[in-house]
């Protein structure tokens, strides 16, 4: 048994006895969603795309890191991002400017989730896009 499936064997043992691979799968990505979320809203940030561009692969980059995560995806929308008038003066990430596509795997099961600024909802709404099955 190698090291990985070690590891995932010990962790196993908290989850119920009923908990699929489908179940795991959602579970990370939904973790990985709202972490996201709580990490990086407030961080300052400007129009200049060069500073867009780095903090969303940086988050990229970080939020990969979680388990089970194959692919992570951030926009921040620079259009809703204030211009600086004075040195005290920057915007941030929040919950208007900021999605979220992630793709989780465990097991045979891949989730497609996504977190957007729902303006019907006035809310930031997590959710999952599709599921698949298989290999």
């Amino acid at each position: 048994m190698s090291e990985n499936e070690e590891l995932e064997a010990k962790a196993k043992r908290y989850f119920g006895k009923g908990v699929t691979d489908r179940d795991r799968a959602i579970f990370e990505g939904a973790i990985t969603l709202g972490a996201t979320y709580h990490q990086f809203v407030g961080t300052p940030i400007s129009k200049d795309t060069k500073v867009v561009s780095a903090l969303e692969k940086a988050i990229e980059k970080t939020m990969s890191l979680q388990p089970y995560i194959e692919k992570v995806e951030i926009k921040i929308d620079s259009t809703k991002i204030k211009e600086s008038s004075h040195p005290y003066d920057y915007s941030e990430v929040g919950e208007r400017n900021l999605s979220v596509k992630l793709v989780s795997k465990y097991g045979k099961t891949r989730v497609y989730m996504q977190m957007s600024f729902v303006s019907e909802l006035d809310f930031p709404l997590m959710f999952i896009e599709k599921i698949e099955e298989g290999d």
